[in-house]
């Protein structure tokens, strides 16, 4: 009886709470974008590499690579080495650099020095444009199978963990976005943070579901968002709807490697790129271009609002601050450089959780690194 009173008043809570917030909720279903829009480089001018050659000849189920890591620490330097050696293409696993225009403030790589790489998923949306983490999943798994098929080695490299846990592990189905639902819960909280009631958002899903609230800043809006709107559409706790079983990706052996970098000389390269970023004079003379608050000016030109969700990146968000008069350029480079150290340190506890890294120790420039990256990649390979 105590268990049937828990549901029932469990029901009257999602109701409530659905009466308030959705009104009439429109189920809306989001398209998700043409594959055909996931590859800025298609090509296949790249040698094929002889060791993943013999793998398709022996009939091995195709290698997937994965290469992880913090900011900063040489992924797409490694992921590049190993495509040009094994014949491979890259999977962008960053979801800033899915951006146009997002550049310095992502470190992407110019196409100049892809070295005739294909790099797919990099500058294919626009600032305002949405790609969710399921959109990368269905998209990807797509990409991947056309990049085995032709006889290269799909190679994923990036920093957004999500993404490639959602790749790699699946997704559970949940329901689609509701973006008048989104409207009315942002409305609610900045209404709230106005009266001075901060985290309005954090408490109002710690209410319907303490496990996913409980995994969540309370100042992370958008997952916030994304949590209480799974809750209320799929009306039960999202912590319920993700427990059940995901579409794990089938037919692909997976290498993760995972780059160490020593944390000192990590958060030093950090602090130099960003400074960089700002202040043309402390770049190398190749990289001489617009600085990070001219790249942002230039976006907002072509009729970007700031207030869109890729200018909340360290960086840009400080950069927009600046811009607008808010904080001083030093004050800028600091709290950039401070999130940038601060989004290192969550990325490695991330990654730490995945299971079966090959841990690399060192950047992912140096040459013992590559050589032992090569070693593990042949290795694996050559397995039966």
């Amino acid at each position: 009886m105590a268990m049937v009173g828990l549901e029932i008043a469990g029901l009257i809570c999602f109701t409530f709470v659905l009466a308030i917030l959705l009104h009439p909720v429109a189920y809306g279903s989001s398209e998700s974008l043409p594959a055909a829009r996931h590859c800025s480089e298609l090509g296949t001018s790249a040698p094929l590499g002889s060791s993943y050659a013999i793998l398709k000849v022996m009939n091995h189920d195709p290698t997937l690579l994965a290469v992880v890591g913090p900011t900063a620490s040489g992924k797409s330097h490694l992921a590049l080495e190993l495509a040009s050696r094994f014949g491979g293409e890259i999977l962008n696993c960053d979801s800033l650099q899915m951006f146009r225009w997002f550049d310095l403030g992502t470190a992407k790589l110019p196409p100049a020095e892809r070295r005739g790489v294909p790099h797919h998923f990099m500058d294919i949306l626009n600032p305002d444009e949405q790609f969710a983490a399921g959109d990368y999943m269905r998209q990807g798994r797509a990409v991947m199978r056309e990049v085995s098929a032709r006889g290269r080695l799909p190679i994923v490299a990036g920093g957004t963990g999500f993404y490639l846990r959602a790749l790699i592990d699946g997704l559970t189905p949940s329901p689609s976005r509701d973006e008048p639902l989104r409207q009315r819960l942002q409305a609610r909280a900045n209404q709230r943070a106005s009266q001075g009631e901060g985290e309005y958002l954090h408490r109002l899903l710690w209410r319907i579901d303490r496990t996913t609230a409980a995994t969540i800043h309370a100042n992370d809006t958008p997952k916030l968002i994304r949590a209480i709107e799974v809750c209320l559409l799929g009306r039960r706790p999202a912590s319920e709807l993700f427990s059940e079983g995901r579409a794990t990706l089938t037919g692909f052996r997976v290498l993760r490697l995972g780059i160490d970098a020593p944390r000192e000389a990590l958060y030093g390269r950090i602090n130099l790129r960003t400074a960089a970023m700002f202040d043309k004079g402390l770049r190398e003379p190749a990289l001489l271009g617009p600085n990070l608050l001219e790249e942002v000016q230039s976006i907002i030109a072509r009729g970007y609002a700031a207030t869109l969700p890729p200018f909340q990146a360290h960086g840009y968000r400080q950069a927009v601050d600046h811009l607008e008069g808010r904080i001083t350029l030093p004050e800028a480079l600091y709290h950039a450089q401070t999130r940038t150290r601060q989004y290192a340190k969550r990325q490695m506890t991330w990654f730490r959780k995945e299971p079966a890294v090959h841990w690399l120790r060192g950047f992912g420039s140096d040459p013992a690194v590559i050589e032992q990256a090569i070693a593990l990649v042949a290795d694996f390979i050559g397995k039966t």
